[in-house]
């Protein structure tokens, strides 16, 4: 795999092209950082699905739709997230590659102008949106945050980190809430949208075969339009122990109840030591051999399922578990033991060679796709520098049991969630 170049189009906005020739596709990714703060986060979550509705040239859904029929099936999704501290508003375009379109069309060329269309042209009329397309958008995003939380098994989820990370960004949900959603209108969404692209930190990544000189001046074009100004600087804020064990319970109509636990690992990004507690978590409870899947739920039938998940950002590992009222404690307590085994050196190297076999195949598939590239590039937008994923696999399969020893030793408890069924009471 050949590795990704990199040009700067201005003040914290970069272009990445990752040149790869065996796709028939090429995707377009518009990352853009922003604050995640509580006042603004709704806002920013309702750009995103408002810009690519509809734009200035193609003023409704169907007239945008028969335009990326005309592109050859060309699809543009918008998501809302975080990054570690940053909440991430992003814009992802595939479209056909040129070589395989016989009439001569610049497909990809004329798919990043639509794109560029929707983010830098939208709808609008004397400096404000639509209200009508503002309040159809306002009740997507009161779904789309409903039925996040009839999902319990993510409500206890995001309900743990809310509890650990109460002092930090990152336990601000990306979404916001309900009721600033409903306080939203044409004109604070508008300065929304302005504040994003003025003061947001922005990569544009693109992976395909191709001349990417055209795309490249299309957004380089595009931002000089704009007035660049309190451009966003990221930080994160690491909390490396936790100082006590915070427990919440909740009850309520469920039938299975959840168990949450909230772990600092001391290792995030950009440290070096970030792959040792990636082998550590998936020897843990990151893959089907680990010892929480093996141990908790197969042998001694605790939970419905047990695993555990690293965010490298933050250095945070959460162990989600379903389990019954009555098994809860024990729960809790085998998977303390779990982690106590992998401190004290109790695991095989067969055990070790398995895990990080299973690691390296799993970044093998990053390169199956090119959207998958541009959300690997994606997650290193803050790093040091880009790293292939043969770079990583090559790490993970350096790492050793004392390594993994020593990651699983600076592991403390933070926060215990414990989302309960009324019957159970």
């Amino acid at each position: 795999m050949q590795n990704a170049e990199k040009h700067v189009i201005g003040k914290n906005i970069n272009f990445t092209y990752i040149p790869e020739s065996k796709f028939k596709t090429t995707t377009i990714s518009v990352l853009i950082f922003t604050s995640l703060d509580e006042k603004y986060a709704s806002q920013n979550a309702l750009i995103p699905n408002l810009l690519v509705h509809s734009c200035k040239k193609y003023p409704s859904l169907l007239s945008v739709s028969k335009k990326l029929e005309e592109l050859y099936g060309t699809s543009i999704s918008p998501s809302v997230g975080k990054m570690g501290d940053s909440q991430l508003i992003s814009f992802s375009m595939s479209c056909i590659n040129d070589s395989f379109i016989t009439d001569g069309t610049n497909n990809v060329l004329e798919s990043t102008r639509l794109l560029c269309e929707m983010i830098f042209n939208p709808d609008i009329s004397n400096n404000v949106f639509k209200k009508e397309s503002v309040e159809t958008e306002k009740r997507q995003l009161i779904e789309e945050i409903n039925s996040e939380l009839s999902d319990k098994k993510l409500y206890a989820k995001k309900k743990c980190l809310k509890i650990m990370c109460q002092d930090e960004p990152f336990g601000i949900d990306p979404l916001g809430d309900i009721e600033n959603v409903k306080k939203l209108d044409e004109n604070n969404v508008y300065d929304a949208w302005q504040r994003l692209l003025t003061s947001g930190n922005i990569e544009i990544i693109m992976t395909g075969t191709g001349f990417y000189e055209p795309i490249l001046e299309e957004f380089k074009n595009q931002f000089s339009k704009i007035k660049r100004e309190n451009v966003f600087s990221y930080e994160n804020k690491i909390i490396k122990k936790a100082s006590k064990i915070k427990e919440a319970k909740e009850i309520m109509d469920v039938v299975q109840c959840k168990l949450v636990m909230g772990f600092r690992t001391e290792i995030a990004k950009p440290s070096e030591d970030v792959e040792s507690v990636k082998v550590m978590n998936a020897l843990l409870g990151g893959t089907a051999q680990s010892k929480l899947f093996v141990n908790v739920r197969e042998k001694l039938s605790l939970c419905y399922y047990c695993s555990s998940k690293y965010n490298a950002q933050k250095g945070i590992i959460f162990i989600e578990s379903g389990v019954q009222e009555k098994n809860i404690l024990k729960a809790k307590e085998e998977i303390l033991k779990q982690i106590k085994d992998i401190q004290l050196g109790n695991f095989t190297d067969k055990e070790l060679n398995e895990t990080k076999l299973f690691l390296s195949q799993t970044l093998e598939k990053v390169k199956d796709s090119t959207g998958a590239l541009n959300s690997w590039y994606g997650t290193q937008t803050f790093d040091k520098k880009n790293q292939t994923p043969e770079e990583v696999i090559e790490k993970i399969n350096s790492i050793s049991r004392e390594k993994v020893i020593i990651a699983a030793k600076k592991i403390t408890l933070d926060t215990v969630y414990v989302l309960s069924g009324k019957e159970n009471q």
